[in-house]
């Protein structure tokens, strides 16, 4: 109880300075979702980032400095997911967020017969979440997804549902939900919209809305099902209606709406948003 009541009491004095100015262009550039938001709920954003911000150990790898242009941008588009959830503790489960300048390769771990790890092989990577509270992305893909908001494309809301998929200690693609009776309409209906997209990406399609990444296991439907909710939602409402339904039950957020609303605030001669 003693500690929570410190960190409530940091938290309320965190927020209640005046947001920086400087990180408002961070914003405008690297975080379009921001300008879709009402004002309470961007109010509660710039909340949430510097709170957020403060309370993760950050490292950048592979030589590269920490900015605050980095560590608002990840940090505004990690808190977006959560905007409508209540008593979310800013992702408690993460502990530090490491950085790279861009891709990059990590290594294999395969267990022999004899119980040795080999690590000789590796891949490029682009983000990755660990359930020991680690959470590592390309800063390049990080600003990149996060300026185009309607390519359905977006490695720090990847990863970052991933670590909200984590919060119960698995990786099965079912975060923890609100009542018993979203659990079961959860399960359904994302065990369907699941299964049809292995047998579109089996066919050999190229799947409309949802990445065929999404196809791999249930942990990455989950990471790619949240990228196009976010940056596809009207398409994903058009084409996955109850797949949308559930989502937005979830997050709490009715992020297609918050997108139409926006374009009818803006003058006729601007592009429209493609999401």
């Amino acid at each position: 109880m003693l500690f929570s009541f410190f960190t409530e009491r940091r938290r309320e004095n965190l927020v209640g300075e005046p947001f920086p100015e400087a990180w408002l262009p961070f914003l405008d550039a690297n975080v379009p979702h921001y300008a879709y938001l009402s004002e309470a709920e961007q109010s509660r954003l710039r909340d949430d980032l510097r709170i957020f911000r403060e309370e993760k150990n950050w490292e950048g790898c592979g030589g590269l400095t920490l900015t605050d242009e980095i560590q608002v941008t990840i940090a505004a588009q990690a808190c977006l997911l959560t905007l409508g959830l209540e008593n979310h503790d800013y992702y408690p489960k993460v502990e530090s967020v490491l950085v790279y300048p861009a891709a990059y390769k990590a290594p294999e771990r395969e267990v022999g017969d004899s119980g040795v790890v080999d690590e000789r092989s590796s891949s490029v990577r682009l983000g990755e979440a660990w359930m020991s509270g680690q959470v590592v992305l390309s800063w390049a893909d990080a600003r990149a997804g996060g300026q185009n908001p309607g390519d359905g494309h977006n490695v720090v809301f990847h990863e970052f549902a991933h670590t909200l998929d984590m919060a119960d200690g698995t990786v099965e693609g079912t975060p923890r939900l609100h009542s018993q009776a979203q659990y079961d309409e959860w399960y359904e209906v994302m065990t369907q919209e699941y299964e049809r997209l292995i047998e579109e990406s089996r066919q050999g399609g190229s799947p409309e809305v949802l990445s065929d990444y999404g196809a791999n296991d249930a942990g990455e439907f989950f990471a790619v099902v949240t990228e196009a909710f976010f940056e596809k939602p009207r398409q994903l409402r058009r084409r996955h209606k109850r797949l949308y339904h559930v989502l937005r039950g979830y997050y709490r957020q009715d992020t297609a709406a918050r997108v139409i609303l926006h374009l009818r605030r803006q003058p006729r001669h601007q592009s429209a948003v493609t999401s």
